[in-house]
């Protein structure tokens, strides 16, 4: 399979997906309401997918993101009613984004130490902070949600008739391209998904680069954790369930390696619109939540296949 072919197979899926469910679902898919739905709930999606694109880069991987979203909301949450109880006050609620933020960032830095310090591989890491971060979102309120009433502006709420949420989106977007292109960051997460060990030997901080993306990608965590609660003014201790199932599945899709060295931010953008217009497309034809699975997981199968075919072809 030729590089160009590889490269252009998401959007021509995502393409022909948006065909099918425009003839399918004219009167229900192919409507502004719809359509804006779909960009509006792919926004969280979409900032957490550009976390992992660094991290999958790199050569690494994180099961923890579902988890550390629920746990950043329901810290965040926590904070808003502490400082205001239940009349939330503007002051509150800045408070509490900004604590659910640095929750998000913080789970992000302990997956990195733990990984850069201790020199286990990030598949045990984060499926141990998997657990641990959602037992702490659970134990936290016994199980229970917080409800943040008038908690509803990043989530729901518009700037010159725009969502919020997407252009939180979008800012974030642009910026992870300029760092990947751009900065020496962008260049040594690269070089370590390619060769790790030929990295460190022309004087990369491998661990030290690996802890900046492991936190840089826990930010965003926190930041989509915050729109997400402020989409439901609530803070739930079940969100996020199986949520790194759909993001790996974006990156992946979008023509990141699992093996590291090769992934785009558009190619990312591309596979979460993917997984998003195909779960909303099998709502709108009924299909159950259990048929999705299996699709998203097949797709996960397929598109790590074809990177593996090409990859033993380009030896």
């Amino acid at each position: 399979m030729s590089k160009l072919i590889r490269r252009l197979l998401p959007f021509a899926s995502l393409l022909l997906i948006f065909i099918v469910l425009s003839i399918k679902r004219p009167e229900t898919f192919f409507t502004a309401d719809n359509l804006l739905n779909v960009f509006r709930r792919c926004s969280v999606n979409t900032i957490i997918a550009v976390g992992m694109t660094g991290i999958i880069i790199s050569g690494g991987i994180d099961l923890s993101v579902g988890s550390m979203l629920a746990l950043s909301g329901m810290a965040g949450a926590w904070t808003m009613l502490r400082v205001c109880g239940d009349n939330l006050t503007s002051s509150g609620m800045v408070a509490g984004t900004l604590v659910g933020t640095l929750v998000g960032t913080g789970s992000g830095l302990l997956n990195g130490l733990l990984i850069t310090r201790l020199k286990l591989p990030p598949f045990i890491v984060t499926l141990g902070t998997m657990s641990a971060f959602r037992g702490i979102g659970y134990v936290m309120n016994d199980g229970q949600p917080y409800n943040v009433p008038n908690y509803g502006y990043l989530g729901n709420g518009q700037f010159a008739g725009v969502p919020v949420s997407i252009l939180i989106a979008v800012l974030i977007v642009l910026v992870a391209v300029l760092v990947l292109r751009y900065t020496p960051l962008g260049r040594y997460t690269y070089a370590i998904g390619s060769n790790r060990e030929a990295a460190f030997h022309a004087g990369v901080n491998v661990n030290g680069n690996l802890t900046a993306i492991y936190t840089l990608a826990g930010l965003l965590v926190g930041l989509a954790a915050m729109i997400a609660t402020s989409r439901t003014v609530s803070a739930q201790p079940t969100a996020g369930i199986s949520l790194e199932l759909d993001i790996i599945a974006a990156v992946v899709i979008g023509g990141a390696s699992l093996s590291g060295g090769r992934g785009t931010i558009l190619g990312t953008i591309i596979g979460t619109l993917l997984i998003a217009f195909l779960r909303n497309g099998c709502v709108l034809l009924g299909i159950n939540d259990h048929i999705q699975l299996i699709v998203i997981g097949a797709i996960i199968v397929i598109a790590v296949a074809v990177d593996q075919a090409a990859r033993a072809r380009s030896k």
